[in-house]
């Protein structure tokens, strides 16, 4: 059973959520308005997963977050937003979001993904991941960065960096490339700890940045 907790400053938006997700292998655990019942809630409740919108009063979600990530045995905490404030959503990104889902999310998808984030896997839509890679992307000094960090990954590495931004799990990026799964894990670690990035979903985003990965999701090769 995963065990989900729901934060939104809209009551009626936690609601609409809980009844999307109250289907067999989900439960919703509880819901919270703002920031500081959402750090009270994840202590409480000890969930697998947060959905977490970032834009609230009072304490908003990245202070949130901020202290959820430094908690022992953590949950993922995917971020729910309209992507109208990309400063936002990059913040949320650098702090250690698990990824990232449009409130407009399909019931069907939303229910997937939640099981995606709850496996450890990074949960990032194709339009999420465009959106995203545009606002980290943006200027030529930013793209030119990203193609230099990427540049000298030797071949295989760079097949698995491209397929971290197409959003594959480390099971289908074993599939295309032949190896095993823990090979690939062995693969995700050196590139995150040589890349700098502290999670799936930045090492992803750099791949779009550095243009192994098109804008419509899918290898530029």
């Amino acid at each position: 059973m995963i065990r989900v907790l729901v934060v939104d400053d809209e009551p009626m938006v936690c609601t609409h959520l809980a009844t999307i997700l109250a289907t067999d292998g989900i439960t919703v655990v509880g819901e919270a308005h703002d920031g500081a019942e959402a750090v009270e809630q994840v202590v409480r409740h000890r969930p697998d997963v947060v959905l977490l919108d970032i834009r609230m009063p009072g304490v908003d979600g990245l202070t949130a977050l901020d202290h959820i990530a430094a908690l022992d045995d953590r949950p993922a905490v995917v971020v729910l937003t309209t992507f109208d404030v990309d400063t936002y959503v990059l913040r949320a990104l650098a702090a250690g979001a698990a990824g990232f889902l449009l409130k407009s999310t399909p019931p069907a998808d939303l229910r997937r993904l939640v099981a995606v984030a709850a496996d450890g896997h990074t949960v990032l839509s194709p339009e999420a991941a465009r959106r995203l890679a545009a606002a980290s992307s943006r200027g030529d000094r930013a793209r030119e960065s990203a193609r230099e960090r990427v540049r000298g990954l030797p071949e295989r590495e760079t097949q698995v960096l491209t397929a971290l931004g197409e959003g594959l799990s480390n099971a289908a990026i074993g599939a295309r490339l032949h190896l095993s799964e823990a090979t690939v894990k062995g693969y995700v670690s050196r590139l995150m700890e040589k890349l700098d990035c502290d999670n799936r979903t930045q090492a992803g985003l750099l791949a779009f940045a550095a243009g192994l990965v098109g804008l419509d999701g899918t290898s530029a090769g």
